[in-house]
This record gives structure tokens, C-alpha cells and sequence, in this order.
């Protein structure tokens, strides 16, 4: 049966969520926000997608934007809330439950406050165990289909007369850019809902058990606090059942902002390894150039300390460890083996992915 999430759930959340945020943004506080209201103005309850029935609506909620950015973005918990009533007055139908795009900072908890709003259950499934840098990436198989979707679009700076409410409809190819237009105009960051399905397609296309596997993590890490950075380190390599792929220096930082919104480019440690960044971590490659780790596979950089690093906090000098979890060990969704899903972000950084991330074998 289902799990009524609580106080104590929240900050499990975001910890395991910051692990599998992958070096991507978010803000751990944002999600603390969302977490701690979810659960204080109603009983959010994590369900499995098998305690919905086949034709119930699901949706994904989800934050727009760009987490690096240094614009006065502002978004209310009310915003996820009006997102989705926006998404249900246009299909004309009530949902069932939320789901989530990916894990992340606050993105674990994306769907929980609307969810406690409105009388809706948070599913246990996420497009992406990881965090990733498109949409499509965890959009569970939806990007390429013709099919017109739904997606909505509330929230920006009130003093500044950003605030948005928009209500598309179309392929998920062409309404997406939309929507990330309206997250620039609003500030940097808006909330969302977006294609709803129903729970029998989320069964077949989504990575199931995602807020579960982020809860526990978050759980074990916990547990370990106390007790040195070295035994938090312990417990994430354990719970997640990855390794410390290398650790050491990091002698440079390259990563550049760009006009579409994202930060792409390397960190280089001093023994050579080099991490590919764009958002997150998608690709570890050793001193010769030989590729050792790529998305969908988590990476992600953790402090001497066990604290898990965004691609913002690292800087030229700081000793850090890489964790590598293998995607042949998570559940992996439809859209991570989309091989449409990757073209773009090879050509933005010029580096092959889905050779890697589509091979059977690891």
C-alpha cells in the first residue's frame, strides 16, 4: 500500500535527491520549501503506479529553467499548485497522481505539494533516475510522438511584472522550447505540468521505484551523519550500489554558459580524468581519452566532507570523489533509450553519448 510522506521524509529526499542530481542544479532549500508545506497542509501519499488503475491520468510536474542562472527568479508553492488545476481544467478530466521528470535537489519533490493540494498521489516513477539537461530526456518516451500534449507553464517575479501563466498545446517537441521561453521571460525558473497519460503508458515507459530509491538513499545518508564524511561517502557507494570511480584535485574548470540556457563544457582533475558537463555530469573520460562512465550511468562529485557538489560549487584546487553508478543496476525509462533524445546534446558537446548509453553491455 501506499506511504504517507511526512516531515522526516523531506529531507530524505532532498539529500538522496542531491546524490542523484548528478552535479546539476536545484536548490536544496526549494525543495525543503515545497517538502515541508506538502506536509503541512495535507497527507501527501507515495503510491506505486500499480495501485492506480490502468486509465487513471498521471502527469509530470516539474520546474523550467536554468539553475545556474543569476536572474531574479522567484516561484511559489502556489505556482505548482495552479500549474496543475491549469492542466486539468484543459484535459477536462481530474488526475489520479503526479509524477516527476527526474531526481534532483528539489526535483524529488516537485509533486508533492500539489499533490497534498489536491487530493492527488504522488507516483512512485520518475522519467529519469538521474537528473539530465533536456526535457526530452525524461519526457518517458514522449518526445518524438506527434501526438498533441498538454503542458502548462505558472510562476515569475511579481515586483517585476514576470509572472506567466500559459497553457500550450502541441508536439512535445515544438511546445517545449515554449515553455522554456516563458521560464526566461519569468525570471529563470517556472513550475509545470505537463503530458498527462495514463497509468498504464507511466507503467510501461517510466523508470518505476525513482522517489523510493531517492528516499532511501537519503535515509542511509542520514544515518551516517556523524559519523565523518568518509562514512556518508560509505553509505552513498553502498545504498546506490555504485564506486568511487576517481578521486583527487580538480586542476581545471571550463564550463561556459550558454545562450540556450545551459552550462556545458569539463572539469579536469589533476591525474587527468576528465568529467563532460552539461547541466549535470554526462561522461567521465580517463587520462587517455577512454571513456569510463556515461549518462544514463549517475555520476556525480562528492566533498571530502560526503556532501554531494553541483557543477556551480566546484572550483580549480577542490579535491573531490566521483561516484559512479552503472545504469545496468537502476531502472532505466523509455526516453533515456529514445535514440532521439540524443543528438542534440552531442552536438552542444561535441562528444558521443548514445553509442555508450544505447549499448546493451556495460
Amino acid at each position: 500500500m501506499g506511504r504517507i510522506l511526512s516531515e522526516k521524509d523531506v529531507e530524505a529526499a532532498v539529500k538522496g535527491g542531491s546524490v542523484y542530481a548528478a552535479g546539476g542544479g536545484g536548490w536544496a532549500d526549494h525543495g525543503r520549501m515545497l517538502g515541508y508545506a506538502a506536509v503541512s497542509i495535507g497527507k501527501p501519499e507515495l503510491v506505486s503506479v500499480e495501485e492506480l488503475a490502468d486509465r487513471d491520468w498521471i502527469a509530470t510536474a516539474a520546474a523550467i529553467g536554468a539553475p545556474a542562472s543569476t536572474t531574479a527568479w522567484e516561484m511559489r508553492g502556489v505556482d505548482y499548485i495552479k500549474a496543475v488545476q491549469l492542466l486539468q481544467d484543459a484535459l477536462g478530466e481530474k488526475l489520479a497522481g503526479l509524477m516527476v521528470g527526474q531526481n534532483g535537489k528539489s526535483s524529488t519533490l516537485n509533486g508533492w505539494l500539489p499533490s497534498a493540494a489536491l487530493g492527488l498521489k504522488v507516483v512512485d516513477a520518475v522519467g529519469d533516475i538521474r537528473a539530465h539537461p533536456t526535457g526530452d530526456m525524461g519526457s518517458i518516451g514522449l518526445a518524438g510522438s506527434p501526438e498533441p500534449m498538454i503542458q502548462t507553464a505558472v510562476g515569475g517575479n511579481r515586483e517585476e511584472n514576470r509572472y506567466i501563466e500559459l497553457v500550450t498545446r502541441g508536439s512535445t517537441a515544438k511546445v517545449s522550447p515554449i515553455l522554456r521561453t516563458a521560464s526566461d521571460m519569468s525570471g529563470g525558473f517556472i513550475a509545470s505540468c505537463r503530458n498527462p497519460v495514463r497509468a498504464s503508458y507511466v507503467r510501461d515507459h517510466a523508470a518505476l521505484g525513482g522517489i523510493s530509491l531517492a528516499l532511501k538513499l537519503g535515509e542511509a545518508i542520514i544515518a551516517a551523519e556523524g559519523k565523518g564524511g568518509s562514512a556518508i561517502i560509505d553509505a552513498i557507494v553502498k545504498t546506490t550500489g555504485g564506486a568511487i570511480l576517481v578521486d583527487g584535485k580538480i586542476a581545471k574548470k571550463a564550463v561556459t554558459y550558454t545562450s540556450e540556457a545551459f552550462d556545458v563544457g569539463t572539469v579536469t582533475l589533476e591525474n587527468g580524468a576528465v568529467l563532460h558537463v552539461m547541466n549535470e555530469y554526462m561522461a567521465v573520460e580517463d587520462r587517455d581519452g577512454a571513456r569510463q562512465a556515461t549518462f544514463p550511468d549517475v555520476i556525480t562529485t562528492l566533498s571530502r566532507d560526503g556532501e554531494p557538489l553541483s557543477v556551480g560549487q566546484l572550483e580549480e584546487g577542490m579535491q573531490i570523489f566521483v561516484l559512479h553508478v552503472p545504469k545496468s543496476i537502476i531502472p532505466l525509462s523509455s526516453s533515456v533509450l529514445d535514440p532521439s533524445v540524443y543528438p542534440h546534446v552531442e552536438r552542444t558537446m561535441g562528444i558521443e553519448l548514445a553509442r555508450y548509453a544505447l549499448a546493451k553491455e556495460d
